[in-house]
C-alpha cells in the first residue's frame, strides 16, 4: 500500500466537549510542572488513559475519516505552544510513513486498535538503514509515549474497521501542521 499523507481539519478549541476540556486541563497541569520530556510523556499518558473509554470525549465531526488518507483533527493547541491534542482517524489499511517527531508524544487508542512498528537507525553516512526493533498492537484504551531521540516508527490500521487515536504532542501543531520531524525512505533490513 502506498504511503499516505494525513489530511487535516483544524477544529481548534471551538466546541470542545466537557470531557475534552477536562483532559486539556489535566494535561496542562502536567506540562507546566517542567519535567523532562520522557517524564512528561509518561505522566501525560497516565492522565490520558481514563479518557479513552469516554464516548463523550469527541464530537461526531472529530471522528470523521477520509477515504484518501488518515485524518488529523486538531482538538486543542495551548496558547503558549507547549502542547497540542489531535484525534487521528484511520480507515482500514491506512498508514503513516516511517517517521520521527519534533517533540515528546503520547498516543491513546480511543476506538479500534493500531499496529506500530518501531525502528532503529543503523549505519552511518550514505550506508544507513532501518532495523525493526519492535512490532506490536496498541489495543483499545491503551497508551504509549516516547520522546526523541529513538522515536522512529510507523503506524497502521490493519483491521476492517475504523480506528481513532488521541495524540498529545509537546509542540504547537497549529504552527507545524504535523508532529513529524522527518520521514525515512531508507531500506529496512532484518536485525
Amino acid at each position: 500500500m502506498a504511503t499516505l499523507k494525513p489530511t487535516s481539519r483544524y477544529a481548534g478549541a471551538r466546541g470542545q466537549t466537557p470531557a475534552l476540556a477536562e483532559l486539556v486541563d489535566s494535561v496542562r497541569a502536567v506540562v507546566t510542572e517542567g519535567r523532562s520530556a520522557a517524564d512528561t510523556a509518561a505522566a501525560v499518558g497516565e492522565r490520558l488513559g481514563p479518557y479513552l473509554s469516554r464516548e463523550d470525549l469527541l464530537r461526531p465531526d472529530q471522528r470523521e475519516g477520509d477515504q484518501d488518507a488518515y485524518r488529523q483533527h486538531l482538538l486543542h493547541a495551548e496558547e503558549d505552544g507547549s502542547f497540542s491534542l489531535v484525534s487521528l482517524v484511520w480507515l482500514p489499511g491506512q498508514r503513516t510513513p516511517i517517521h520521527d517527531h519534533v517533540a515528546w508524544c503520547v498516543v491513546g487508542v480511543h476506538q479500534g486498535a493500531e499496529v506500530e512498528i518501531r525502528y532503529r537507525l543503523v549505519g552511518d553516512g550514505a550506508r544507513q538503514y532501518l532495523v525493526p526493533a519492535h512490532t506490536g498492537v496498541n489495543p483499545l484504551h491503551s497508551t504509549c509515549g516516547f520522546a526523541p531521540p529513538g522515536d522512529i516508527h510507523e503506524v497502521h490500521n490493519d483491521s476492517d474497521a475504523k480506528a481513532i487515536s488521541i495524540h498529545v504532542y509537546g509542540a504547537d501543531i497549529r504552527q507545524l501542521g504535523s508532529s513529524v520531524r522527518r520521514r525515512y525512505d531508507l531500506p529496512v533490513k532484518a536485525g
